[in-house]
């Protein structure tokens, strides 16, 4: 069994990207902007044992902000990139327990000597959803539930099993005038960004959602991989959202509705066409998502209106120095003037970075 840790110019990223089916969150173009915005630092774990592949990329933080002045060593943490990263695992992989098991004990080790005291990831939906019967429960957990369209379906099922709501909203819709479709997104991207700043300020969004306008600038490195529908009456942009496509994956990314067309549903006429788009150009499944910090709330009861494939959505929680960690953690507590216990059971992780509590910014 071989390990290495690689970095985004590696010609062995993408060319492990060729061998295994893989999201748009894998690409070495996405780590490469979410790297820029968290000011992270890109990498992939890369594991091979015959025709057994375990394929992991990730962002690389340093944690010095969250010590102590006099802490000499450098203290570093992993996440996922933003959506559903996960890992990537050969068909020889997946039916392996024990590659698994192995893998990721001997990355432990690695990300060990190299002073990371804790990673967390988001698992993907659709590619890692067998993982909890792998990995034990006390690191990977069922966080939530996503919704996706199963587009092997026909377009007659598929209908059916679209909630009588959005089928009336849909269908008063289009008799109204709206009509959905695929633009360029270089060409819209002024229009859409001044919708989507919209409507984080209409949901009052965490600020983890507000993206700078170089980084929808960034996302055109995506190129064909990135789409942009939109739904238009009378020459007006009522709604849109990026759409991303990837090995028979299409997925709604970022979004947003006009504040006037609220009330007549114009995006359950883009979900509605984005759908039977996806289904033509032979893809497998249209990936929704869940809901907003994987609750059933009402983003999810809209999402769920559109099918009735569920998704189980996986978290991968690891500990990788108890001592390093467990000092991150004494060090936030002091910090926020509260007892170690209260930061632990706030169920946040890695809990020295909770941003929940009182006086929480990082």
């Amino acid at each position: 069994m071989s390990i290495q840790i690689i970095g985004l110019s590696d010609p062995l990223w993408k060319q492990t990207l060729q061998m295994l089916r893989h999201d748009v969150y894998h690409l070495p173009e996405y780590l490469k902007l979410e790297a820029r915005r968290h000011r992270s630092r890109p990498e992939a774990a890369l594991i091979v044992d015959g025709d057994k592949v375990f394929f992991l990329p990730y962002l690389l933080r340093h944690c010095g902000h969250l010590t102590e002045p006099h802490t000499a060593e450098s203290v570093f943490d992993l996440t996922s990139a933003y959506g559903y990263p996960g890992i990537l695992l050969s068909e020889a992989a997946v039916h392996s327990p024990h590659f698994l098991q192995t893998a990721l004990n001997q990355l432990l080790s690695l990300w060990r000597e190299r002073h990371i005291c804790s990673a967390f990831f988001r698992l993907h939906p659709i590619l890692n959803a067998h993982l909890n019967q792998v990995y034990s429960p006390a690191i990977c957990q069922i966080t939530g539930e996503t919704i996706g369209v199963n587009l092997h379906l026909s377009k007659e099922e598929i209908w059916r099993q679209t909630r009588s709501d959005h089928r009336k909203d849909i269908n008063r819709g289009k008799r109204n005038g709206f009509v959905a479709k695929m633009v360029s997104f270089k060409e819209y991207i002024d229009e859409f960004v001044a919708i989507y700043k919209e409507t984080m300020n209409r949901v009052k969004a965490r600020q983890s959602y507000y993206f700078t306008y170089d980084f929808f600038l960034d996302l055109l490195s995506l190129d064909e991989k990135l789409h942009l529908g939109i739904v238009e009456i009378e020459g007006q942009m009522a709604c849109g959202c990026l759409i991303t496509e990837c090995c028979g994956i299409v997925q709604t990314y970022l979004g947003g509705t006009k504040q006037q067309y609220l009330s007549q549903a114009p995006d359950k006429i883009l979900f509605d066409y984005v759908r039977f788009w996806a289904k033509e150009r032979g893809n497998e499944v249209f990936h929704l998502g869940g809901g907003v910090g994987s609750s059933k709330d009402g983003v999810y009861q809209f999402k769920a209106g559109f099918s009735k494939q569920r998704y189980p959505f996986l978290t991968l929680r690891l500990i990788v120095d108890q001592q390093k960690y467990g000092h991150l953690v004494d060090c936030r507590a002091k910090s926020l003037q509260v007892d170690i216990d209260t930061l632990l059971n706030t169920k946040f992780f890695p809990a020295y970075r909770d941003l929940a509590l009182p006086g929480g910014s990082l």
